[in-house]
């Protein structure tokens, strides 16, 4: 299994987490909201049979309700996008957060089939009272070795928002940055807007 499978499959077990569990989340300490979400993601794939089978539309339905609550997504964006995320005018940021977000729910809505048996281990928090920002370290367990899946996380007021994910020593921004990089130097954020949403359409089936 290459590492593009594997960050796939995890990246959809982080989706599905915050998708279903949102509604119920501790959001006031960044690991217990973490480990909520994990524990309830296991349970929802074992009693949704619908997910299992990968049912997009019922996925990305519960995506968009659930999972904004709990994630910065402009920041993490922001972050894919890079240093040419300043240069974007508001409309532009405004479609490349939309085409971004619906890549990454066609990314864990074709993945959730594969998630299975897999239970997640919380290790030990690194942080200390008052940091804004922390990392919260797991791994997910099952057949093989374990795989790393990390969260970079910022405090919003009183709760706690992800805005980065890491998943076997690759963060999310950093996955999609050079390649967004090199289609903005050649074609402008205009172009990766419009290559967003080519991928987006063709993964749809061809439907907008």
């Amino acid at each position: 299994m290459n590492l593009l499978t594997i960050a796939r499959r995890t990246l959809a077990l982080l989706g599905l987490s915050l998708a279903l569990s949102a509604h119920a989340a501790d959001a006031s300490a960044p690991d217990t909201l973490i480990r909520q979400l994990s524990i309830e993601t296991i349970e929802a794939v074992k009693a949704d049979k619908a997910i299992q089978a990968g049912d997009v539309s019922k996925i990305v339905a519960l995506v968009e309700s659930k999972i904004l609550p709990h994630v910065d997504f402009q920041r993490m964006t922001a972050s894919a996008v890079g240093r040419f995320w300043r240069q974007a005018t508001p409309e532009q940021q405004t479609r490349l957060q939309a085409e971004f977000k619906t890549l990454l729910m066609r990314t864990y809505a074709g993945a959730l089939s594969q998630v299975k048996d897999q239970s997640i281990g919380m290790k030990p928090l690194r942080a200390q009272p008052g940091d804004p920002e922390v990392v919260v370290r797991t791994e997910i367990r099952g057949k093989g070795d374990p795989v790393q899946l990390d969260y970079r996380l910022a405090k919003m007021g009183d709760v706690w928002k992800i805005y980065d994910v890491n998943v076997l020593g690759i963060w999310l921004g950093d996955q999609y940055r050079n390649s967004f990089a090199q289609e903005i130097g050649v074609n402008g954020i205009d172009g990766l807007i419009k290559s967003l949403a080519e991928k987006n359409a063709k993964a749809a089936g061809g439907k907008a």
